[in-house]
């Protein structure tokens, strides 16, 4: 499964990881509850990219908080949904088209909420299915998203609380890599994440671009998936390795290559680095039309990747000093913002004022729907 995975692209990808989802929600959410119970929690931290698993919570009357380590879900159609790379705009038929695309994150819903249903069904909780809000916590929502790197009129959002990214580099684990093998001139660093890197036709686009810009070096983090062999022989200006150290090279790098998943996005921002993201599925469009949004870089849709296409960008987004400008900028914020710290005072806060009503009220606090 895993390898099917790493291959699939675009709606077919998407569907695919809704799937999983609700396989995910329909194996776990009673476990869940049991473990919740039996170790007496005060609170619960879920991932909203786990659809539905609040409602174990919900069950036991228990406190929950929302976290999104991905791109969180807008279903107001104010902005697009992450699932679509297009850019924001404020106008009727932008609204008309972000809520065409709510709708159709309804029906990748489906498998999880009929797990969901039957589940509320056994435990007498009501829920209105209508509102795709419904059960998502009232006493946190939070993203690791920047505000600055977000669209402006979800970044206002009451509800939604931007804290920057969750990076410790302090707990990567050390990776040998072939520093001296690195040549003196701008730095490429090209990875297509741990979860959709099975993708060869994007490694060979990548490849065969460095090819035509042999005044830069390329680092390319081909994964796990692929051989490395496959690729042989490489340009004179490519090291591939299976696994990078990722924070250390974009320290160096002038320019980051990327699927456009979030935790590389920001790890590259955090560090000033421009980017070309290549997005593959999931919420990878989303973070592109972003990364384009806010002058940071520059995308490539799946059906328009090719070697020529690669290269005039990378030249483009290396060439261009607003880009460059602009991913500074956007460092600065992060650096203010500390993300880690300010989501594990704002989930300390929630729960410190649940906890407060629960000792007022003598019984645990209302979370985000009565059970």
């Amino acid at each position: 499964m895993e390898q099917q995975f790493s291959k699939t692209q675009g709606e077919e990808g998407l569907k695919f990881t809704f799937d999983l989802m609700g396989m995910i929600t329909g194996a776990l959410i009673r476990p869940v509850e049991t473990v919740l119970a039996s170790e007496r929690v005060d609170g619960v931290v879920f991932d909203t990219y786990q659809p539905y698993m609040e409602l174990s919570a919900i069950a036991l009357n228990l406190p929950y908080i929302h976290v999104a380590n991905a791109v969180p879900f807008d279903v107001s159609g104010v902005t697009p949904l992450c699932f679509f790379d297009w850019g924001f705009a404020d106008s009727v038929e932008a609204r008309r088209r972000n809520l065409e695309g709510v709708e159709a994150f309804r029906r990748l819903l489906e498998p999880s909420l009929q797990v969901a249903k039957q589940y509320t069904y056994e435990r007498k909780i009501v829920v209105d299915w209508d509102d795709l809000t419904a059960t998502r916590s009232k006493l946190g929502w939070i993203t690791q998203l920047p505000m600055e790197f977000d669209f402006g009129s979800i970044a206002s959002n009451d509800a939604l609380t931007h804290t920057g990214p969750f990076v410790n580099e302090g707990l990567r684990p050390s990776i040998a890599f072939p520093w001296a093998e690195l040549k003196d001139a701008p730095l490429v660093y090209a990875s297509m994440g741990t979860l959709q890197n099975g993708i060869e036709s994007a490694f060979r686009s990548i490849l065969d671009a460095a090819k035509r810009l042999e005044h830069l070096q390329f680092v390319v983090a081909v994964g796990d998936k692929l051989d490395k062999a496959s690729f042989q022989p490489l340009p004179g200006n490519v090291l591939m390795v299976a696994v990078a150290p990722q924070l250390e090279l974009l320290k160096r790098a002038s320019l980051c290559i990327t699927h456009a998943g979030l935790n590389t996005v920001l790890e590259a921002l955090t560090y000033g680095v421009p980017l070309v993201a290549l997005p593959v599925t999931n919420d990878q469009p989303g973070v592109a039309a972003r990364i384009r949004d806010k002058g940071i870089g520059e995308f490539i849709s799946p059906s328009e990747l090719s070697a020529d296409r690669l290269s005039f960008v990378i030249q483009r987004v290396l060439g261009e000093p607003g880009y460059h400008a602009q991913a500074q900028r956007m460092a600065s914020a992060i650096s203010v913002a500390d993300g880690i710290s300010s989501a594990a005072h704002q989930i300390e806060s929630a729960c410190t004022n649940a906890a407060s009503r629960q000792t007022e009220s003598g019984q645990h606090a209302e979370s985000s729907h009565p059970a």
